[in-house]
């Protein structure tokens, strides 16, 4: 018995590898590819098959109320959404040409995954993705906070998103463009420059 589950561990692993290689030789390394329903799912897969057990248990020590989950918000505006977008569908500019793509928190692919696996891929990031490892710098805290957003984006207001879009980087001809606004709208300074639209 014990063999058979050997031989079949190792066909499914092989299985897993190949799938990817495959495809990735058929397409190349250009990342404007739409990854497969295949890759996809072998990708999930693989996720969570790679996720410490440990971590994939673990709770949020936070409990949910509402100062917490507006610090999460604003983090997420300012460290996530420029990939992810504020309503998590991963519908920006860098979220749409990433390989794999960002995908939309909101289903349930992220939604299903448990408290701990979020803080992991958080924390740790995933590798040949574009997310990037956040932990390291002794504040947990901040990502089981935005454990908890990513549990609440299905239900984000409209209100929320308006006040996340304050909270938005900005590039520095956007903050230059708000001062001059602001001036003249104080009486302090002339007309604003109009904007250019690069067709972007």
């Amino acid at each position: 018995m014990r063999n058979r589950w050997s031989i079949g561990i190792i066909l499914l692993v092989t299985v897993m590898a190949a799938v990817p290689l495959v495809l990735f030789l058929r397409g190349g390394i250009s990342a404007r590819s739409v990854p497969s329903t295949a890759e996809e799912v072998v990708a999930r897969r693989l996720r969570s098959l790679l996720i410490p057990a440990e971590a994939r248990a673990a709770r949020n020590p936070l409990t949910l109320e509402p100062r917490i989950l507006a610090e999460g918000r604003a983090h997420f505006a300012d460290h996530c959404a420029s990939c992810h977008a504020n309503d998590g569908s991963g519908q920006t500019e860098l979220g749409r040409n990433l390989y794999p793509r960002a995908p939309d928190m909101r289903g349930p692919a992220t939604q299903e995954l448990t408290d701990g696996e979020l803080f992991y891929i958080i924390e740790n990031g995933v590798r040949l993705t574009g997310m990037p490892g956040w932990g390291g710098a002794g504040k947990p805290e901040e990502s089981w906070k935005l454990v908890h957003f990513v549990r609440h984006l299905p239900k984000l207001a409209p209100e929320e998103q308006e006040e996340m879009k304050q909270l938005n980087p900005r590039s520095a001809e956007e903050w230059r463009e708000l001062q001059e606004e602001a001036e003249f709208l104080r009486g302090t300074g002339r007309p604003p420059s109009p904007r250019h639209n690069a067709g972007h």
